[in-house]
């Protein structure tokens, strides 16, 4: 069974997205609810997956992967990144960056765990 580590520093989000996948992928969720303790599960945990929110206070989700990939006991989990801050035409920090997808917010609850299979080749 994949276990998902889901990192957003909002409880309802983080919250919506663990019964998505558990309920509906049939997975693992750990959560955690900003970069720091994101760092701390990964690197005990070794997750299959992490969903990474962009947007957080203190250490962001940029600065999460980066501190992700210097660890070499997280560096090769796929990251995918959950943003609302989403536009097709504009340049985005995660660019060039070696991540396994971006889902924009808001999410739909019932389609989750099919968008995170269909990026990580489930």
């Amino acid at each position: 069974m994949p276990v998902v580590l889901v990192v957003d520093d909002d409880d309802s989000i983080r919250e919506i997205a663990q019964l998505s996948l558990e309920l509906v992928g049939g997975w693992q969720v750990l959560s955690a609810d900003g970069g720091a303790s994101a760092l701390e599960q990964a690197a005990e945990h070794r997750p299959h997956a992490i969903l990474l929110d962009v947007m957080m206070p203190v250490m962001d989700g940029i600065q999460t992967f980066h501190r992700l990939r210097a660890d070499e006991r997280t560096q090769d989990i796929p990251v995918i990144l959950v943003t609302a801050k989403r536009q097709a035409d504009e340049r985005q920090v995660w660019d060039g960056l070696p991540i396994a997808g971006v889902i924009p917010k808001p999410f739909d609850p019932m389609t989750l765990a099919q968008q995170v299979s269909a990026l990580l080749d489930w």
